[in-house]
């Protein structure tokens, strides 16, 4: 199963907040820390803190932090609602009878129990577990921006 961007810089943004707890990052940041866009970053940002995993501040004095610590982030939540439905075969979707076998197929049973398995692995994991190497994470991600060329 392949993640969309979405969801992947949703676990980005997450992982650079936890690396240091405490600290207010701002987008730009985490844009450059990643090289990603900030203009996408902003929708992740904003749909964040929609799900209360975030607490974003405006103006001055503002930024980007969790709104839990890490340990109550589940990792298996925030794919989920980062990528919705999970659609692996097109029998999954609106109309499922445009195929000619749906009564009988037992594929979208084996599909299914795919799915659930790896969501079951996600569910195992929280945010600190994804940043268990905080130190080696926090010299990387909060060097300057030509350390990262080096």
């Amino acid at each position: 199963m392949k993640l969309t961007s979405f969801t992947d810089y949703s676990l980005r943004v997450l992982m650079y907040l936890a690396a240091e707890p405490g600290r207010r990052a701002t987008i730009a940041e985490v844009s450059s820390a990643f090289g990603v866009s900030q203009n996408h970053l902003t929708k992740v940002v904003h749909f964040l803190g929609q799900q209360g995993w975030l607490a974003n501040v405006r103006g001055k004095g503002g930024g980007l932090g969790l709104a839990l610590p890490p340990e109550r982030i589940v990792v298996g939540q925030v794919v989920r609602a980062t990528e919705g439905a999970a659609l692996p075969a097109e029998c999954f979707g609106d109309d499922p009878s445009r195929c000619a076998i749906e009564r009988f197929c037992r594929l979208r049973g084996v599909l299914t129990q795919a799915v659930d398995a790896f969501h079951a692995v996600l569910d195992g994991y929280t945010l600190a577990d994804l940043v268990l190497n905080r130190t080696s994470l926090a010299k990387v991600l909060f060097a300057p921006p030509a350390a990262h060329r080096a």
